[in-house]
């Protein structure tokens, strides 16, 4: 069965490499500690399609970005930490280029053979990239005769090494981005039911849309984090010193209201765990909603909340997650975040957790192998689902055929 989303983009089988070098686009934005790699979730999943492009033949350059470099050659933002990782996970060596598409990438690139790894250095060091240049894309195309995009956590952006160089080399999706539309592009158009969809984070503006689209699909949505407090707030509920955005309540509160008009079931907070300062080492507090202290902020979802949470995900057909319950990296406000990662762990549905912190939360509990699907992409998963269509994957629809 063809996948809607996938429709019209060339595959990663589909492209012959042998004897080749292929670009091939990663998403290798991982964070970083004392000059080490953090997290290699996104380095890990980028191993399937470098793999397969090794085994039949083909030589490669691999690109991604890094965080967001002050300049050109911002050191702190320098790829060295990746490549090295990258080469152990890879289990060969992987060369790093000394710039991005300059003379010491072009130099190396035409060196390349078969079976060997360079790795340009952060794409945006070339402020040419996040402006979509031509010109850029072009240099990044010439470093090689095929192209091959598995950033699904960047493909929503129209830069350069998205968007510019499927224009000019014959490219095709990575076995990461195929996965990504296929998984995603199902819980879009055909989710299992009941379909349950659970939102967290800080901000209620940056999902407005995907909250407005989620709200037509799902059956259940329950909502913690400091986003909820935004509800609380359209519901008339007090907040104390919660953050929220003000301006946002009437338009959640009319969203909300049409949903329950639907039979939609809106799962919000009926406890908080709160506190007095935003501080790791703050001393947590349990209080029903209606009685939060004027004097108080909201870190987390109470207990009472979380059960909720974890019944509907318990009974789910399809349940899609993004965002922490709370500050989940503070071990006294991280029970919120961990019942609804140990509930969808355990459940009999098919579990999406769509990226961001959502993400690095379910790693750090050791609980990643147990989800359906972990998307590498936080922004990107959310257009997708909020019906937008990405740039990566519209430029790959019209690649030129190969020669």
């Amino acid at each position: 069965m063809t996948v809607p989303l996938l429709a019209g983009v060339p595959l990663l089988e589909d492209l012959e490499v042998a004897g080749r070098t292929v670009l091939v686009r990663a998403d290798l934005n991982v964070p970083l500690r004392d000059g080490e790699v953090a997290d290699d979730l996104r380095i890990s999943a980028s191993l399937p399609t470098l793999r397969a492009l090794l085994e039949r033949g083909a030589a490669l350059v691999v690109c991604s970005h890094l965080g967001r470099p002050s300049g050109p050659g911002d050191p702190g933002t320098s790829l060295r930490p990746v490549a090295d990782r990258l080469a152990v996970l890879l289990g060969r060596p992987v060369v790093l280029a000394a710039d991005v598409a300059g003379d010491d990438a072009r130099a190396r690139a035409a060196a390349l053979a078969p079976g060997e790894v360079l790795l340009l250095e952060n794409l945006r060091w070339e402020p040419g990239e996040t402006a979509g240049a031509a010109e850029l894309a072009a240099r990044l195309a010439s470093l090689a005769d095929r192209y091959v995009d598995d950033a699904f956590g960047a493909a929503h952006r129209a830069h350069a090494s998205i968007a510019g160089v499927p224009a000019l080399l014959p490219g095709a999706a990575g076995l990461l981005l195929a996965r990504e539309l296929e998984v995603l592009g199902g819980l879009r158009d055909a989710p299992a039911r009941p379909y349950v969809a659970v939102l967290g984070g800080a901000k209620v503006s940056d999902k407005l849309a995907v909250l407005e689209r989620l709200l037509e699909r799902v059956d259940v949505l329950a909502v913690g984090g400091a986003m909820a407090t935004t509800f609380q707030l359209a519901e008339g509920r007090p907040i104390g010193l919660s953050r929220v955005e003000a301006d946002r309540a009437e338009s959640v509160g009319r969203l909300v209201a049409a949903a329950r008009a639907r039979g939609i079931e809106i799962l919000l907070p009926v406890d908080l765990v709160v506190a007095a300062t935003f501080e790791r080492d703050a001393e947590p507090l349990v209080v029903d909603v209606a009685d939060m202290p004027a004097d108080r902020m909201s870190l987390d979802i109470g207990p009472r909340t979380a059960a909720r949470i974890a019944e509907a995900i318990a009974s789910a057909g399809a349940v899609f997650w993004n965002g922490p319950m709370g500050v989940s990296e503070w071990p006294s406000f991280a029970s919120g975040t961990r019942t609804v990662a140990e509930a969808m762990a355990a459940s009999p549905a098919f579990t999406v957790v769509g990226g961001g912190d959502s993400a690095a939360a379910v790693r750090a509990m050791g609980l990643d192998d147990r989800m359906d699907h972990i998307s590498t992409g936080g922004g990107a998963s959310l257009e997708l689902l909020e019906g937008r269509a990405l740039p990566g994957v519209e430029a790959l629809r019209t690649t030129p055929r190969p020669s």
